[in-house]
């Protein structure tokens, strides 16, 4: 019988992703610059909400975009259009996530991005699996959570929730429509995360939005 040889890899596979994500940290950091990535899963009103976040904020602070897709530049533009701001359509080649090195070649092609801007979005590509697992260089993680999706989520994706500063329940103008039990999501999101701050907000009413702006604005001064 052959012999099979056994060996045991401990290094963290994703270690070069995560030395460059924390090389883009230290830089933002240096330069003023906080980044924060957001994702969720596709429809859960991240652009919307965004763009509501971004004119409550825009009289204060400088603030940027750079939104990632498989294809088309529909959510950048749209933010561009109802805001004003400047934003970066990245193109991540039909991947289902970003990357530390994506990040890092998208700064070097949008250098107004780093320096020149108090708050840098970073608007994740839709999907509640693949880019929790990847550091992006951010300083801050936010996962939105829409009612229409479910208080289950949280039990269905925990890493992504795991790895979340702050979750944003949004949608909830809908919860008359919805099964959706507020207190059952919260419990499962601390039970996974018991750092995470929640706040519940409706992007088309601003219900719950000046609570989010006034994470953001701490999430800026703390750098």
């Amino acid at each position: 019988m052959a012999a099979v040889r056994t060996i045991r890899i401990e290094e963290n596979v994703l270690a070069d992703n995560d030395a460059s994500a924390q090389a883009i940290r230290s830089m933002l950091t240096d330069a003023g610059t906080t980044m924060i990535n957001v994702m969720s899963s596709p429809g859960s009103g991240k652009t919307t909400l965004l763009t509501a976040l971004i004119r409550a904020l825009q009289g204060e602070m400088r603030i940027r975009v750079m939104d990632v897709d498989i294809e088309s530049a529909l959510d950048a533009q749209r933010v561009a259009d109802e805001t004003g701001v400047e934003a970066l359509q990245i193109h991540n080649g039909g991947l289902c996530h970003i990357d530390a090195d994506m990040v890092a070649r998208a700064l070097a092609a949008y250098p107004q991005a780093v320096g020149d801007t108090d708050l840098l979005i970073l608007e994740n590509i839709g999907n509640l699996v693949c880019p929790a697992e990847f550091d992006t260089g951010a300083h801050k993680n936010v996962m939105i959570l829409s009612v229409p999706e479910g208080d289950d989520k949280p039990l269905k994706y925990p890493l992504m929730f795991s790895v979340c500063d702050l979750v944003l329940i949004n949608k909830i103008d809908t919860l008359s429509y919805f099964d959706f039990d507020m207190e059952a999501a919260k419990r499962r999101i601390k039970r996974l995360n018991p750092g995470a701050e929640i706040l519940p907000v409706s992007a088309r009413t601003g219900e719950g939005l000046d609570a989010v702006c006034d994470w953001v604005r701490r999430a800026v001064a703390q750098k």
